[in-house]
C-alpha cells in the first residue's frame, strides 16, 4: 500500500513507488523552513510571477532561507521550481498530502 502522506518528500520512509523515489532524488530532503520557502516560491510562480520576482518575493518572506543565485543559476532554479509546482499538482490529483 502506498502512503498518502508525502510530507513534501521530507520523510523517513517514502511511498513504495518509482515516481516518488525519483521525485525525492530531484527535490531532496528539506527542512520545514526550506519547504515553506519553496511553497512560497511556487505560490508566487502560480500567481504569474517569473522566477526572479518569485525568488525576490520569497526572500522577503523568508530571509533566513533567501536564495542569492548567480546569473547562470536562474534557468536551473526555474526548472526546479517548475518541477516542484508540477509535483504538487500530481500530489493533489492523487489526494495525497504534501
Amino acid at each position: 500500500m502506498v502512503s498518502t502522506d508525502a510530507s513534501s518528500l521530507n520523510m523517513k520512509t517514502p511511498p513504495n513507488n518509482a515516481y516518488f523515489q525519483r521525485a525525492r532524488e530531484i527535490i531532496g530532503d528539506r527542512s520545514q523552513a526550506e519547504i515553506d520557502y519553496d511553497n512560497s516560491v511556487v505560490a508566487y510562480l502560480s500567481a504569474g510571477m517569473d522566477i526572479k520576482r518569485a525568488i525576490r518575493a520569497a526572500n522577503q518572506e523568508y530571509p533566513e532561507e533567501a536564495l542569492k543565485p548567480s546569473a547562470d543559476q536562474w534557468s536551473d532554479l526555474a526548472a526546479r521550481y517548475n518541477y516542484i509546482r508540477e509535483h504538487k499538482v500530481i500530489l493533489k490529483r492523487l489526494g495525497m498530502n504534501e
